[in-house]
């Protein structure tokens, strides 16, 4: 006998937990009990629903981070000549490895001798510098290539070839 009551108060509470998370007013087993699969429904298509938006948000989400990423491999080299044989170079792009050094010995290649230059590496890198030819031959399309080569290299790539090099002979 008191089994039987054990059992009736324990379904009793959950039927009252059930009617408490569907809020159903109804005391009756079967009216909770369909209040209940109604409210599992409408929980499952929510669900799906989410799940949807979800699968939808995913290629923007990659189309997003790959526009961050281009936009932090942004290389900008700007060459304005100012004399015959004197150039104003403007260079911006992401920070890290020896940017500066790469660009100084483009510069020496170049036979570019500098006159002034700013350099600022907050956020990026950035070069702003007067430099003058030694010879007239120097084009600003020349420029502009042998610095974009130098500040594409990744420290260390130089030594490792003259290291290769070396190791061929």
């Amino acid at each position: 006998m008191a089994c039987r009551v054990q059992k009736r108060i324990s379904l009793r509470r959950k039927l009252h937990i059930l009617r408490v998370l569907t809020n159903s007013n109804s005391a009756k087993r079967t009216s909770i009990a369909k209040s209940t699969v109604l409210r599992l429904y409408k929980l499952k298509l929510a669900l799906e629903t989410v799940k949807r938006q979800y699968e939808n948000l995913l290629p923007t989400r990659r189309e997003y981070i790959s526009l961050l990423n281009h936009v932090k491999e942004n290389k900008d080299v700007k060459i304005e000549k100012v004399g015959t044989r004197t150039f104003m170079v403007r260079v911006t792009c992401e920070k890290g490895g020896d940017k500066l050094v790469a660009i100084l010995e483009a510069f020496d290649e170049m036979r570019l001798n500098v006159q002034q230059a700013k350099v600022s590496c907050e956020n990026t890198f950035s070069l702003e510098a007067i430099a003058v030819a030694e010879d007239q031959t120097v084009d600003v399309r020349d420029i502009t290539e042998s610095l974009l080569k130098a500040i594409g290299k990744k420290s260390g790539e130089e030594d490792s070839q003259n290291f290769d090099k070396c190791c061929d002979l």
